[in-house]
């Protein structure tokens, strides 16, 4: 009999004491973060993401280059652009080559020496071009500062003298464009307004036989007197005898 209340009491304590034990070995779970800060965490790091890349945008701004080729490898090209600087242009495999004589032009195609056009990324940190679009340019334009000399307006051609005196021939075309820069204002104009004696920019391309400027945009000054060391002869106004002029017979 007593072996019976011996084993209900060990059922009795048994289930009194069994909670306390498992409240005595389960954790107590830590505090879990609030959808609050949650949401904060989210916004601060698309802040972090947002400045990282507008530092990056403001390093890099979208540039071209025209230049010689002085070195080249599989990864970068270093070019001497027109005003004698060194440029090193990197590509990459999204790099595209162009060429009007080649469907197939790639970097392989290019030499030391040749004279390529490049679109690309500029860094102003590295200083360094990531190139987007390489072009080949069979030939570079050609800059003619001077005075119009003389005028054939037959044949629609100028003749510029710079300040060495040396006369070159410039063809005016169908797609010159003219303008006269007066009074800080840059105007269209023709050829038909252009006389002997006037201030020129012109800039155009080398014609096959080296000597003549094909244009493609002619500026005269009017406001602006002709270089002194420029010397061209005024046009000869030939005399009746009776004190009156005749007008000069224009080429």
């Amino acid at each position: 009999m007593k072996k019976y209340f011996f084993i209900l009491f060990l059922a009795i304590f048994s289930l009194i004491s069994l909670p306390k034990a498992f409240a005595a070995i389960t954790p107590t779970p830590t505090d879990a973060p609030s959808p609050t800060d949650s949401i904060q965490n989210q916004i601060d790091d698309l802040k972090n993401k947002i400045a990282s890349r507008v530092a990056q945008l403001n390093l890099v701004e979208k540039r071209g280059i025209i230049g010689t080729v002085s070195d080249i490898s599989d990864t970068q090209i270093t070019l001497t652009d027109l005003n004698g600087n060194t440029r090193f242009v990197d590509v990459d495999e999204l790099t595209k080559f162009n060429s009007s004589s080649s469907n197939s032009y790639g970097i392989s195609d290019i030499s030391k020496g040749s004279t390529i056009g490049v679109i690309g990324l500029y860094n102003k940190d590295s200083k360094r071009l990531l190139a987007r679009s390489v072009d080949q340019i069979t030939s570079l334009p050609k800059f003619l500062i001077g005075g119009i000399a003389d005028m054939d307006k037959v044949n629609y051609t100028l003749t510029v003298k710079d300040e060495n005196n040396k006369n070159t021939n410039v063809d005016i075309q169908d797609i010159t464009k003219t303008y006269s820069f007066s009074s800080g204002t840059l105007t269209k104009s023709g050829f038909s307004k252009l006389t002997t004696g006037l201030n020129v920019i012109v800039a155009g391309f080398l014609e096959k036989d080296n000597k003549t400027i094909s244009a493609g945009r002619v500026i005269v000054f009017p406001d602006i007197s002709l270089n002194p060391k420029i010397n061209i002869e005024a046009p000869v106004v030939p005399s009746t005898g009776s004190g009156k002029k005749l007008t000069p017979i224009v080429k």
